[in-house]
């Protein structure tokens, strides 16, 4: 990991570089799987119903970028709930997570994703996310820091040859915790 690391809370200024690393990391991520997007990139980054955002820099330039959400009714949150027995209202969503593919593989995601899991913990809430792909990078990222796979949509919008959106979450209880 780089020494000089810093997450920080996302500002607005932030987004014009970020919409930049976006798109730079899109061709060997495959994230999103839309793209181009069907509307501009700063509304695929800035989520309705934020409960945090970070963005990861160093060398004192922007490389990466996390959030938190909370789920939005409608398929997944529906996913969500049926496969972890908690209301909606318990629930935080790891979003709109990615690293600028010039300083991929330095741990960069790891510590983008501990902030938001962090934060989601603090607020008293179990984490969930959505991947595309269960072969994906990130896929494989999600499942070696413990998240487990609970269920897959198929939402209208994501084309068969990209497979299912898998919906994961952490354990309800962080590894060692006991109630």
């Amino acid at each position: 990991m780089d020494d000089d690391l810093l997450v920080r809370d996302r500002r607005a200024d932030d987004l014009p570089e970020l919409a930049r690393i976006l798109a730079a990391q899109q061709g060997a991520s495959r994230y999103p799987v839309r793209w181009p997007l069907p509307f501009p990139v700063e509304e695929f980054i800035v989520r309705p119903g934020e409960l945090g955002a970070w963005v990861a820099e160093t060398g004192g330039r922007v490389v990466g970028h996390a959030s938190v959400i909370t789920p939005r009714p409608g398929w997944e949150a529906d996913g969500w709930v049926a496969a972890t027995g908690e209301p909606v209202d318990r629930l935080a969503a790891l979003s709109v997570l990615f690293v600028d593919p010039r300083v991929a593989g330095r741990g960069i995601g790891g510590r983008l994703l501990d902030t938001a899991v962090d934060r989601i913990r603090a607020l008293g809430l179990r984490p969930v996310l959505d991947v595309v792909d269960a072969h994906s990078a990130a896929a494989r990222l999600y499942r070696r820091r413990g998240w487990q796979v609970v269920g897959e949509a198929h939402p209208e919008w994501l084309r068969p040859e990209h497979g299912s959106m898998l919906l994961m979450t952490l354990p309800a209880e962080p590894p060692g915790v006991t109630a």
